[in-house]
């Protein structure tokens, strides 16, 4: 059962807490995690590019010139594709680009991050944060207690608007819930800073 330092705004060690072994002691699968990331990405794609097909486009209502005796290749439009400003064949058209993934395989992806983060040692746990006010200064501050000069991901176990908000304008720095926690997130960002409560949430959601 791993074992964390966990810390306060200040920076300063304030306690440990065990954390449980089936989400953050696995043996990181990096297939599930690579497939987790793929169906998140798809899932984002709006899927509204489109062109036009040779019905769609204008003209070419008559043939170019007649079939027999020009000398030159007959043709019947001059909106089929190999004309220039002709119909596009194949192309793309409006669709969805979603599919869904096992939910088995989703809480794998999300295991195998949290257990790499611990590895990586990239996850810092704090008690909580104590925010009175919105103010930028106040999360870079707790940031610069804690060390932190990469990509960070905090994790709240419920919405806290003086936290969200005084992280909202610091490059490199997300807010997120427990339950909009995503892989994708989890791995684009090189630190993880979840709250006491926020582990107890997570283990009780995936444990």
């Amino acid at each position: 059962m791993p074992k964390l330092d966990m810390y306060n705004v200040e920076g300063k060690k304030v306690g440990d807490i065990d954390l449980k072994d089936e989400i953050f002691a696995i043996e990181p699968n990096e297939d599930v995690v690579h497939e987790a990331i793929v169906n998140f990405l798809a899932n984002q794609r709006q899927g509204t590019q489109s062109t036009k097909t040779r019905s769609e486009v204008r003209g070419g209502g008559r043939k170019p010139w007649k079939q027999k005796g020009t000398g030159r290749a007959r043709q019947g439009s001059i909106r089929a594709p190999h004309w220039v400003k002709g119909g596009v064949a194949m192309g793309p058209k409006p669709r969805s680009y979603k599919y869904t993934l096992n939910k088995k395989v989703k809480r794998l992806a999300l295991k195998s991050v949290f257990s790499s983060k611990v590895l990586e040692s990239n996850l810092i746990v704090l008690d909580t944060f104590n925010f009175t006010e919105i103010k930028t200064k106040n999360m870079i501050k707790v940031l610069e207690n804690l060390k932190i000069n990469e990509k960070v991901l905090i994790v709240l176990p419920e919405n806290d608007l003086n936290v969200q908000k005084s992280a909202k304008n610091i490059p490199g720095t997300k807010v997120c819930l427990v339950n909009t926690i995503n892989v994708y997130d989890l791995v684009k960002y090189s630190k993880l800073i979840v709250t006491k409560q926020a582990i107890e949430k997570i283990e009780e959601v995936y444990a």
